[in-house]
């Protein structure tokens, strides 16, 4: 299994006083309009885009976070909720002086984003949400009966060892483990509504063999007024280069790149 490739040094990497936590990010690039990317649940930058953002570098200026208690970000006494995830990028944006941007998000980042389309439609100019969940129903058969029974031991390792190798702090790693996991258990359906409400041009992404189905994925792109739907070769972040993806080296990642670069090119 290959490692993170290594990903050029942020031109910025500092942390923001957002609601409360103090929030970490990194600045790559320069441009007017920047592309926000969003990492997946249990996730940092890096084990979440070490592979990808290279692929992406030629789009211009790329503000990537950290959410609440994830890698370097602070936590807060109050349950993770994606909601609240959606308001702490937007406090960024506020705190950044960026009126508008576009947004990435994968898996639990990809459901963030769309709140954030949601919440803070003023905000979006486009959105790109892979492998993202608004309904229960959208994710594999089984799902929600294994993540109660969950523990620190079934996390994947390398997402253990890339929080540690940048916060080297074992109870962190524990705390964000629970607060990630009562956040599934208690996920509920985004009403169709609210996605019919989203006016940024959207894209959907997917794996073949997700855990979101491509269904679910489908109907999202269905909903929102202004979408479209890719669906590509491989597993839950496989074509995005995700530290636990079965296949870093697959060639749906260069796909995937010109797909997100030709989406977002009109900017």
């Amino acid at each position: 299994m290959a490692p993170v490739c290594p990903m050029k040094t942020p031109e910025i990497a500092a942390h923001a006083p957002i609601n409360g936590i103090s929030m970490y990010y990194e600045i790559y690039g320069a441009g007017e309009l920047p592309l926000v990317l969003i990492h997946g649940g249990g996730s940092t930058i890096q084990s979440s885009f070490g592979n990808f953002l290279p692929l992406l570098a030629d789009y211009g200026k790329i503000i990537a976070v950290e959410l609440q208690a994830h890698g370097r970000t602070g936590d807060r006494d109050a349950p993770e909720s994606f909601e609240q995830d959606a308001d702490d990028v937007a406090g960024l944006l506020k705190y950044l002086n960026i009126p508008k941007a576009n947004i990435l998000g994968f898996s639990n980042g990809g459901t963030t984003t769309l709140q954030i389309a949601v919440r803070h439609p003023q905000l979006v100019n486009k959105l790109v949400a892979i492998a993202a969940a608004w309904k229960r129903e959208g994710l594999i058969p089984g799902f929600f009966e294994g993540m109660e029974g969950a523990t620190l031991d079934h996390m994947p390792a390398l997402l253990k060892e890339a929080y540690l190798r940048i916060n080297p702090d074992q109870n962190g790693l524990q705390v964000m483990f629970e607060k990630d996991k009562q956040r599934m258990i208690a996920f509920t359906d985004g009403s169709e509504e609210a996605l019919k409400a989203i006016q940024a041009p959207a894209l959907f992404m997917v794996a073949d063999k997700d855990v979101i189905s491509v269904e679910h994925t489908a109907e999202m792109s269905r909903l929102v007024p202004n979408a479209q739907l890719a669906v590509l070769p491989g597993y839950h972040g496989s074509f995005i280069g995700e530290v636990c993806a079965m296949d870093h080296e697959s060639p749906a990642m260069g796909l995937a790149a010109g797909i997100i670069n030709a989406f977002l090119s009109d900017h």
